[in-house]
């Protein structure tokens, strides 16, 4: 039998920084999948975010990159200005069309293809944001056998994208801040 969770895919946009580098900080387990975080930032903004996460975790954590091989126990950032494709389950691709939801990178675009390639073995978290970008693409995770994890609106700085996720979908699991670490290392568990 093998493991039920490859991948680990987290969208996020206002807000969702303090809920990630809290993360980090908590995720001291080795896992045998890559986590992938999408978040909303400025087309011209630098590549300064994997170096402040790196800061908060042992785990390695790179942007990813055109031709990126995904390793386990590794943290890859998407770039600002870019989607995050799969080419399979251990090739990521970047790609610069247009901007879904107003957004480059889109957490809907990564959620898709995650489901598309993962499809019963991903687990799709959603943050803390200030529009709808990722609540479609969470309905493809759970089509195709995901599991979905909202943050609970209640704990988010920006309430407008888990709020809209929970309308949206029937199926899913609400998560905090303090218990997201928790719940991902129990992953390695099942």
């Amino acid at each position: 039998m093998g493991k039920s969770t490859e991948i680990v895919v987290i969208g996020g946009s206002a807000g969702s920084l303090q809920v990630i580098l809290d993360l980090l900080k908590k995720l001291n387990e080795n896992l045998s999948f890559p986590i992938i975080i999408v978040v909303h930032r400025k087309a011209n903004s630098s590549n300064v975010l994997p170096i402040l996460l790196q800061q908060y975790t042992e785990k390695t954590v790179l942007e990813a990159e055109d031709k990126t091989e995904l390793q386990p126990n590794h943290v890859y950032v998407v770039p600002a200005d870019y989607h995050l494709l799969f080419e399979d389950k251990n090739i990521v691709s970047l790609d610069s069309s247009e901007k879904i939801n107003y957004s480059r990178p889109s957490i809907d675009v990564t959620f898709r293809m995650v489901a598309e390639i993962f499809r019963d073995k991903a687990v799709a978290v959603l943050l803390s944001g200030a529009n709808a970008d990722g609540v479609e693409g969470l309905q493809y995770i759970l089509r195709n056998g995901g599991k979905v994890w909202i943050q609970d609106p209640e704990t988010a700085e920006v309430d407008y994208m888990p709020q809209q996720a929970l309308k949206a979908l029937k199926k899913y699991m609400v998560i905090t801040p303090q218990n997201l670490a928790e719940n991902i290392i129990q992953l390695e568990k099942m």
